[in-house]
């Protein structure tokens, strides 16, 4: 049984604004400056919306404020690359729910590799179970390293998980993350996938037009144009000058 909203890890983001500086470019990105309230209703939230809306920069810095190594991992992991992270983790107040998670994971497409050079790294300590990611496909050890750790009543964040992963791996990803919010997780998603934005029963926020609104998964980009280019591919390749190679 999915938890009720007062169950979840994360119930509400509030933001102090007093936190983040008059020159902040974090002041420009309209869709984060047009409410000081997120509420999470659903044990499975995504973030969809076009490129430069705040997705990722939302989605990172709740994963700071959760105590979640910026770069990615658990919150055990405490390794640094770059210290490229906004100030918005800082202004940040996560509401949380009565019940805490009992594993938790923040996946960064952009900083995969780091991360999984950690994972094995980790995983050769004493009582380890010895992984070798940079031995795999780029794809496949993506996929095995988001199933080493999702479990059941954890609470995961991941940006853009479909980054590396094939249309069938990401169905596979999506029966994954059904599972694991059946079985009491949290997840909070940037995607621009549609299909792991078909998920039933996730809430999915668009960050388009300037404000963070709910959102249905008809109703988002990925899907329009997808839908778009399936259904009547060479007439949209026409309309953008894209003449055929005969």
């Amino acid at each position: 049984m999915q938890p009720e909203q007062n169950e979840l890890f994360i119930r509400e983001v509030q933001t102090d604004r007093t936190q983040i500086g008059a020159d902040s470019y974090l002041r420009k990105i309209t869709a984060l400056s047009a409410s000081d309230t997120l509420t999470l209703t659903k044990p499975v939230t995504f973030f969809a919306g076009e490129n430069g809306t705040g997705k990722s920069t939302l989605l990172e810095a709740i994963a700071i404020a959760a105590g979640f190594n910026p770069e990615g991992g658990s919150r055990n992991y405490s390794f640094s690359t770059c210290d490229s992270h906004s100030e918005l983790c800082r202004a940040l107040r996560l509401v949380r729910g009565w019940r805490r998670p009992e594993w938790g994971y923040f996946l960064r497409a952009e900083s995969f590799y780091n991360v999984a050079t950690a994972e094995e790294i980790y995983s050769r300590g004493p009582g380890g179970n010895p992984q070798h990611y940079h031995e795999c496909s780029h794809g496949e050890s993506f996929l095995k390293l988001m199933q080493n750790n999702l479990s059941r009543d954890g609470l995961f964040l991941l940006d853009e998980p479909e980054a590396a992963l094939s249309p069938q791996r990401q169905l596979t990803l999506l029966l994954e993350i059904a599972e694991c919010a059946a079985a009491g997780s949290q997840f909070i998603i940037a995607t621009h996938s549609p299909i792991l934005l078909g998920l039933p029963g996730a809430e999915i926020l668009s960050f388009d037009g300037g404000a963070i609104r709910p959102c249905t998964y008809e109703d988002t980009e990925s899907y329009q144009i997808t839908k778009l280019f399936l259904s009547d591919r060479e007439s949209l390749l026409r309309r953008l000058g894209v003449s055929s190679a005969d």
